[in-house]
């Protein structure tokens, strides 16, 4: 399918005490066959945490993991020392062979939103970033290429501005925050919606509303 669009309505809920998680794909013991993977993309969780809640000490290994905060901050524990991610801030994880880390909210309200891939080679050392990329309203800002063939971009867009999303063989554009004009694709697109563009060539995408658009691009 060249275009999808995964409705955040159609995301699979998951609930504990001071946690909200959408899932956009299987995950845990739910199977969705349907959505599984978009290419080595195989989670894409949207968490919202109380203050104190989140993820104790757990383990993993053989994945890359980049968490983007869109509100609040997260606190960090794992290999490296603590760390602390704040709202505008994205953190890269390489698990490497193994490690065990925690992820924490460290305001009232902490909204993130993280991705885990799948590793080009599995095992190696652990390492761990934390990126503040410079995001001009407009702009198309690289984050980060966790992995080769994979890039992370952010853009954020004041209300009918709008942006051009390059080619490429798979792409992820997932809205954070805010709210995309009907286009050609689809009906508007709201926080928690998602195009997933396989083979398709550039489009053209407008806010609605001030919005921040959170784009991963394979090849």
């Amino acid at each position: 399918m060249p275009v999808e669009i995964r409705r955040g309505t159609d995301r699979f809920l998951e609930r504990e005490p001071g946690r909200l998680t959408a899932h956009a794909f299987s995950f845990g013991s739910t199977y969705d066959p349907n959505h599984v993977r978009f290419g080595p993309m195989i989670c894409h969780d949207d968490h919202l945490l109380r203050s104190g809640e989140g993820f104790p000490d757990h383990d993993h290994a053989d994945l890359v993991i980049v968490t983007w905060v869109l509100s609040g901050a997260l606190a960090h524990t794992g290999p490296d020392g603590p760390a602390r991610v704040e709202a505008g801030q994205a953190a890269v994880l390489h698990t490497g062979a193994g490690i065990t880390h925690s992820e924490v909210a460290a305001a009232p309200q902490t909204r993130f939103v993280q991705v885990w891939l799948t590793p080009a080679e599995p095992g190696g050392a652990p390492s761990y970033a934390v990126l503040t990329p410079d995001l001009t309203p407009g702009s198309y800002a690289r984050v980060a290429e966790p992995e080769p063939g994979a890039a992370f971009s952010m853009a954020r867009l004041e209300a009918n501005q709008t942006l051009i999303v390059p080619a490429s063989p798979r792409t992820h554009v997932f809205v954070g925050r805010g709210a995309l004009l009907r286009s050609s694709l689809a009906e508007p697109l709201h926080d928690g919606d998602a195009f997933l563009f396989t083979d398709e060539p550039a489009h053209e995408l407008t806010a609605g509303v001030p919005s921040e658009l959170l784009i991963w691009s394979f090849d």
